[in-house]
């Protein structure tokens, strides 16, 4: 059936004559596809298929890189400072702007009632965890493909612990993977069933620090396992303090088909459920990490939540 696919989709020639690659413009479409069909690719072939693939991936991280982890160093900055550093943990820049109403004139200088400083930590800890819990079933391509990309992106900040897990009916752990976006996608296996709840509870285990976690579950809802017991497990994380966020997609093609009723549910427990565009996951994990009302934020940003 998948070789069958690759002959109708008219991706053989495409393949077998990588000349073409300079007279086609891969997006992302198509790597959701060349993912989903990779088992079906001839060996011949296959370095051309990961060329297009690492075109695609290497223009979404020019427009996004960047972004994301400026958001995400200004969220943990932000998120750490206190008004009780130690001397050597001071900022004086901003220490002298807040105190600056308390200039004494007559003495030329600034008497310093407030310090602005940040907390300490060890130079090896990691100082927010962030687990993304991704989808693969056949609905949610694109929304792996910049999954894949976004988690990438992050792991290589060492202020941020990032963990990458898809799912279906299994669960398989690929943060081992996320040196290489283009390897981690040759990983996954687009399509088959869903089992929402199995991934939650792997999540769940990953989970050291409570308050300092993100949990973000990309998933379209639709459970094949048991929702009860998946909503039980958000109930769960949300009352141990995790900022736990839930996506119905990650892409630019707007709110897909999803289970409103649990979305809604999910909602109410204090998981937002949501879809957001990848030009949105910047602010969204940002606003998520200075654990702020990611709902709110949605609701700003004129995302319908939980609906």
């Amino acid at each position: 059936m998948q070789k069958d696919a690759v002959e109708r989709l008219g991706l053989r020639q495409l393949l077998l004559e990588p000349e073409l690659l300079s007279s086609v413009e891969p997006d992302v479409n198509l790597v959701g596809t060349l993912v989903s069909l990779s088992r079906a690719i001839p060996e011949r072939t296959r370095e051309t298929a990961r060329a297009v693939v690492r075109k695609v991936v290497e223009d979404i991280e020019r427009k996004l890189a960047d972004r994301l982890l400026a958001a995400v160093h200004g969220a943990i900055d932000r998120s750490r400072r206190t008004s009780r550093p130690r001397l050597s943990d001071v900022d004086w820049n901003r220490t002298i702007r807040k105190n600056l109403r308390h200039y004494q004139p007559d003495q030329g200088t600034v008497i310093v009632q407030d310090l602005v400083g940040n907390s300490r930590r060890s130079r090896q800890a990691s100082l927010r965890d962030v687990v993304l819990l991704v989808d693969q079933s056949g609905s949610m391509a694109e929304s792996v493909v910049y999954s894949a990309v976004l988690g990438a992106s992050l792991a290589s900040l060492k202020a941020v612990d990032t963990k990458l897990v898809v799912f279906d009916t299994e669960v398989v752990d690929l943060t081992e993977q996320l040196k290489d976006p283009v390897d981690l996608l040759f990983s996954t296996q687009l399509g088959g069933g869903t089992d929402i709840n199995r991934a939650v509870a792997y999540g769940q285990s990953l989970v050291r620090r409570p308050t300092d976690t993100v949990m973000v579950l990309i998933s379209d809802l639709y459970e094949g396992g048991v929702a009860r017991e998946l909503q039980r497990r958000v109930r769960e994380l949300v009352q141990s303090g995790v900022t736990v966020v839930v996506l119905l997609a990650l892409s630019d093609s707007g709110t897909p088909a999803y289970d409103h009723e649990l979305a809604a549910k999910l909602s109410e427990l204090g998981a937002p459920a949501f879809a957001c565009t990848p030009d949105l996951f910047p602010d969204l994990l940002a606003t998520a990490l200075r654990r702020e009302d990611v709902g709110a934020w949605a609701e700003q940003s004129g995302i319908p939540v939980g609906r």
